[in-house]
Formats: C-alpha cells, structure tokens, sequence
C-alpha cells in the first residue's frame, strides 16, 4: 500500500516520495482550459494547498509528476512553461500589519531571485507589479499567479479588529495590482476559507470567477464514496480486520463520521484529512477538530447567542454566500464557509436557487457542540462523555430525581448573565444541553394537535418532552402536571406510534423551570 499523505502539501514530494494521491487532475484541466481567474473556498484541511501546488507543477510544465494521472496525455507539455508567483499566506505571520508586509516581502524578493530578476521598486504593490511585469519579460511567458489562504490574516484576527482591520488596507494596497497587470498574466488562482469584501480581491479583478458553489469544480478537494472505494480498497479491508467490522458496516461508519460535506447539493464528500487519519490511526475517532480551536468561532456564537443554526437545518438564498465584511458577517454564512455547516439539498424555486444547509457529520457536530458546550456553561468537556452516559441511564431507568440533578449541575455551570426569564430560552438551553450530550433531538415538532418541545427516538425507544417554566421559584409539581397532562390530552404520542408495542417504549418527560429550580417527572405512556 502506498504511504498515506498525511500533512503532505507539496504535489512534487507527494508524488516522487510515493504517497497516495486521489487523481483531481481532470477538474484542474478543465479549470486551466475554462478561464483565467478563479477563487475557490474550502474549509481548512480540505486540500486548497495541495490543489494550489499541483497548479505550479502544471504550469512549471513538470510532466514527469503527472505520469499516469488522467491529465498526461491531455496537455501539450512543450508549451507549459510559466513563470509562477506563489503566495501561502499560511506561512505569514499576521499579528500586526508590519509582520505581514515583512511576510510578503520576502515572498517577492524570493521569487523575483528564483528568476534572477532585481527588483528595483521598494513598496509592496509596487514591487508586485514589477515582478509580475518582468517574469512576462524575461520568461516570454505570461505570469502564473497562485495564492493560498488569502484571508488567514484576517481570520487570525478576528478578536483584535484593529489588526484586523490595518491587514485588511495591507491586502488592499497589494491585491490591486493584480487588475492593473492584466496583460502579463496567463492564470490566477486564489483560495481561502471566507469571501470578504474589502479586500479588493473581488471588487478590483472584474474577471475573478467565484467556483466555490459551481456543479463542476463541486469535486475538486475532498474525496467522493467511488475514490474513498477505490483508492482505499486496501486500507478499508485492513480497518475492518483492526476494528472486526464487516465492509458494509464499516463503510456505514466512515460515512457517518467523515461524510456529508457539499457544495452543488447533490455530490457528497469526505474531509480529506480527517479520512486519512482514519486510516492511519485505525481509530474512528474525532481528528479534524484538533487541528486547531476556531476561537474566534466559538465566541462569535456565544457572544450573539444564535444556536438555531446548528440545532435544526437552515434554508438560505444566493444572497448568503456572497462577499461579506469580516466585522458584520451572520454566523451562519462564516459557520458554512468554516465548514461547521454544508449545503444538503438545493433546489430551485422560480429559477432561484434554495439552500438547506446543516452540519455535514457526526465528527463536525461532536466537534462544534462539545466547545459549545464549554463556551456556553463552562461545563467542563473531559466531564462531558460520563454525564451524557448517567443522563442516559436516569432517561431510560425513569430515574427523576436523578436526571434533576444532572440538569441543576449542568444550569449551575450557564453564567448569571447568559439566564433569560422566558420560556423560549429555556427550550432552547434545554435543546442545546440534549444536543450537545450527543441525544439526536428534535425541537418544535408539529403535530395534528399541537407542537410538541421535543422528541427523541431511539430504535426501541420515544421520548416526549415538554417544558415548561414560571419566573417565580415557587413549587414546581403544578407545572409537571400541566405538562404531563398537555402531552396525554393532545395525544402527541400517537405520531411516533411504530406498532410494536411489544418491544417499543414510550416515555413522557415533563420539565419544568421555576425561576433557577428545575424538576422533572418521567411516566410511561
């Protein structure tokens, strides 16, 4: 079996040193025959960088790597020879405008020795046009222009707006040339997780075709169910030796774990990174999230106490994934272009398109709602596995005054201030905890007679809730009889009614918020 290219983001070492690549070179042919300019985003780890070094192999006309993938014998190789300028702005640093000026000067000076060109100008865009000017000129080749992760100094900066926002003109200033030098360039590709405005990328380069959403390019990073067979046929048989699963259970796993992600609403794909791991740990288990903490995430949702976004799907218009300024963006665009939400199914209505977007897997909703889950309540994460397990017990066991106090020590951990004296509010932090303990919960579930707060179902197993709250911290029984009794008298079970009585159990769950009290009451239907 070929290594596994964990980390590997240079096209030339993963190919010479005989790492397993998923062959991506027919959408990248049809990306360098279609147009000049493009931009793409994709969440991190999900290949942008790789993608972005293949294209300098390409361009550079270095045949020799792509012996035997699908574009070797679809090019004429005697004319791809392009003088190419490659920014990683993954390597800048970014904490304040200087280090990132500091950051792509160099870039320039680098590139400009590679082609034994001095440069003669001394500022930034200034320098970046001269360069691009002179490759044309001394190569007889129009420039290639590839830049990878154009918004991490941005993204970096997301907490300290001020820096944010003196990197913002820095871009500014140096992204503009790219419109003035349009002669002397053959090709522009440009990645990043987020399309912000202000930057000039958009705005100054009319031509810049955004392929994020289009059909075509909907596989050009990740791996789709054919490749993930294909390519990791040897690897899926060793993992269901390792973790003694059958090949159709197995797969069930991977897919439930590392699946979902779509951007044409049709095409699913897997987190390539995340999948690697996977077969290199031989351990389902949670990778992608460990590549690094979007605090700035976490706090944007804590701060705005917007949860609907991931507690239940999200129908959006065009409109959503357009540009955005970086100080005003919804969560719920900067959550898809993050990769914490992904487009299910798109459909059009009256010839616009609509978007159903949701969280694509289980390894993305474990991820985003244990830090939740911290951020919300200070709740400690370590502590999180053994309280979703008593809780289950405490549900399935009818154990009351058990699952009281597991809500009561997780209300004790929510900050005075986050407390809100509606009812709303506390179906929504009662949804959230579920959520965020791994129960599968439905919210707000419309019946013939009512709507229901919420339901989750097992193979075996309903539960109906129903909640209720008062300001005052006064007894709390009249409220569970209210609540029992409104679920019995709406007959909000006979929906879930499976007609196995003999092995299906339905269970009713009355909370009630009183004040900061909490009391349940569990019945049997």
């Amino acid at each position: 079996m070929k290594n596994l290219p964990i980390g590997i983001q240079s096209f030339k070492d993963l190919r010479e040193k005989n790492y397993l690549y998923v062959d991506k070179t027919e959408s990248i042919y049809r990306l360098i025959t279609s147009g000049k300019a493009y931009f793409l985003s994709r969440p991190r780890r999900f290949g942008k960088s790789l993608l972005v070094s293949t294209l300098e192999a390409l361009f550079k006309g270095q045949k020799e790597l792509f012996e035997g993938l699908w574009i070797d014998d679809k090019v004429d190789w005697t004319k791809l020879n392009y003088p190419v300028i490659r920014f990683d702005f993954g390597q800048t640093t970014n904490t304040a405008a200087e280090e990132l000026t500091d950051s792509l000067f160099c870039f320039l000076t680098n590139t400009a020795s590679n082609y034994d060109i001095v440069l003669e100008n001394t500022g930034l865009p200034s320098m970046f046009a001269e360069l691009i000017s002179k490759l044309h000129q001394s190569v007889g080749q129009q420039a290639v222009v590839l830049i990878d992760e154009y918004d991490k100094a941005i993204l970096d900066n997301m907490l300290t707006p001020e820096v944010m926002e003196e990197n913002k003109k820095v871009l500014h200033g140096f992204f503009q040339v790219m419109k003035a030098a349009d002669e002397h360039l053959r090709f522009v590709f440009l990645t990043g997780v987020s399309k912000f405005s202000g930057v000039t990328i958009f705005s100054g380069l009319n031509n810049l075709n955004d392929i994020t959403l289009v059909d075509k390019y909907a596989t050009i990073c990740g791996y789709t169910q054919e490749e993930l067979e294909t390519n990791f046929a040897d690897y899926l048989i060793d993992l269901g030796d390792v973790l003694g699963m059958s090949h159709q259970d197995l797969l069930d796993a991977i897919r439930e774990w590392y699946d979902g992600y779509s951007w044409d609403g049709k095409t699913a794909i897997y987190n390539p990174f995340s999948t690697l791991c996977l077969f290199e740990n031989k351990r389902i288990a949670n990778y992608w999230f460990r590549t690094g903490t979007p605090t700035f995430l976490v706090e944007l949702l804590k701060q705005r106490n917007q949860l609907t976004p991931i507690l239940e799907p999200v129908i959006l218009d065009d409109s959503a994934f357009g540009s955005f300024d970086p100080q005003n963006i919804s969560e719920i665009p900067l959550l898809f272009q993050t990769g914490y939400l992904t487009i299910k199914h798109r459909k059009l209505i009256q010839g616009m398109a609509q978007y159903t977007i949701e969280m694509p897997n289980l390894e993305v909703k474990e991820s985003l709602l244990r830090y939740l889950l911290s951020a919300y309540s200070s709740f400690p994460v370590e502590q999180e596995y053994s309280l979703r397990l008593r809780m289950q017990k405490q549900l399935f066991s009818h154990d009351a005054s058990g699952l009281e106090k597991s809500l009561r020590e997780m209300l004790a951990y929510v900050p005075y201030q986050l407390h809100i004296g509606k009812e709303a509010y506390y179906h929504s932090l009662f949804l959230l905890w579920l959520k965020l303990l791994g129960f599968d919960v439905a919210g707000e579930v419309n019946t013939n007679n009512g709507r229901i707060d919420a339901v989750w179902q097992l193979p075996e197993h309903t539960i109906i809730v129903e909640i209720k709250y008062q300001v005052q911290e006064e007894d709390t029984s009249q409220l569970l009889d209210v609540a029992i009794h409104q679920i019995r008298e709406k007959h909000y079970a006979e929906r879930f009614d499976t007609g196995v009585e003999s092995r299906h159990a339905t269970s009713l769950l009355a909370v009630a918020f009183a004040g900061k009290n909490i009391a349940c009451r569990i019945e049997s239907l």
